[in-house]
């Protein structure tokens, strides 16, 4: 494993290039997991048939892909307008309707050329494509099991958004550009509704290609801290958990396949639903409150865990020691049930 630091945007990224293609060792796992920013992986995926296929032709490749496409119906993204996936400049509704389509079909149109945005979105590699991780897949330590999904589409922006499980994406087809931002520049973004929104996740309001800086000033700041990333095929980026990321597909057939998983296991739950339920439970509180629930937070939450747990006997600890499954599987129950009441 060779890593060198090159200049992307205003920061340094890590590029990576692999002697094992494709396989994540314990060494580059660790590296993963401790890294704070986002890293480039060249080639690390040119090895597998699919992106052979891919660099042959368009053709080679949905033949290839379409051994292995199940075919019954799926939603896809389409839109006679726009290439951007997001709202209406009036916020009236968003720039796509939803439609169905076969995968096969989607295929065809994308190799035959279509004079309309389609984008397939977040699509289970192994439900509809099986077999195909057989002979394309990545490789990862012993225990850790990622959530596999397929992003498959013409030219398109894809609006800027944040996903709480890290993320390594993999470029099939197509060239990509990702533009990433650090979680602290969310206030800069100027991020749009929580509960309506294109595809489950709040996303920035800001049109990157064309930004308007009157309406939205603090997005030059944003752009201070921007990394700029470029994938070709047989490329991969790791993007750690929380990266605000803007995609750019350039190409009349792009595909990518991305690997998905969390730091803690599943049975420490979903951050993101704690937000949500913060969001609905203490935002409008007096700012007195607040303050107090703050230092709670503080306590409980993002201050170090011995300090919270060590004065207490070890058999008492229960939920409160991040180790202890089982006393937070019994939490997570009996929290259920305070929900249901």
């Amino acid at each position: 494993m060779k890593i060198d630091n090159c200049i992307v945007g205003n920061q340094f990224a890590k590029s990576i290039s692999y002697d094992e293609n494709a396989f994540i060792s314990t060494e580059i796992y660790h590296t993963l997991s401790h890294t704070k920013e986002p890293l480039i992986l060249r080639g690390f995926v040119s090895a597998w048939p699919a992106v052979q296929a891919a660099k042959l032709s368009n053709d080679a490749l949905v033949d290839y892909l379409k051994a292995f496409a199940v075919d019954q119906p799926t939603f896809v993204f389409l839109s006679e307008e726009y290439e951007k996936i997001g709202y209406l400049e009036d916020f009236s509704g968003f720039t796509f309707e939803p439609a169905q389509s076969t995968i096969p079909r989607v295929l065809d149109l994308l190799k035959q050329g279509i004079g309309k945005t389609l984008y397939l979105g977040s699509i289970s590699v192994d439900k509809w494509f099986p077999e195909f991780r057989k002979k394309n897949d990545v490789v990862f330590p012993p225990g850790v099991r990622p959530i596999v999904n397929c992003w498959i589409g013409n030219k398109n922006q894809i609006s800027a958004h944040y996903d709480v499980p890290r993320n390594i994406a993999c470029c099939v087809a197509g060239k990509r550009t990702f533009t990433l931002f650090p979680p602290d520049q969310i206030e800069n973004l100027y991020v749009g509704p929580i509960d309506v929104t294109p595809s489950g996740r709040a996303i920035s309001l800001v049109d990157f290609e064309k930004p308007d800086f009157q309406k939205h000033p603090k997005f030059r700041d944003a752009l201070d801290s921007a990394v700029k990333i470029d994938l070709e095929p047989g490329d991969a980026i790791y993007i750690p958990s929380l990266w605000w990321h803007h995609v750019r597909s350039h190409s009349n057939l792009n595909i990518l396949i991305n690997y998905w998983w969390r730091s803690l296991p599943v049975h420490h739950g979903y951050p993101d639903l704690v937000l949500d339920h913060a969001i609905l439970s203490l935002r409008g509180l007096p700012e007195h409150e607040l303050k107090w629930w703050k230092c709670l937070f503080e306590y409980y939450v993002f201050g170090e865990i011995s300090k919270t747990i060590d004065h207490i006997p070890s058999n008492l600890r229960g939920a409160l020691d991040p180790s202890d499954e089982n006393s937070i599987r019994r939490a997570w129950l009996e929290f259920a049930k305070k929900m249901n009441r």
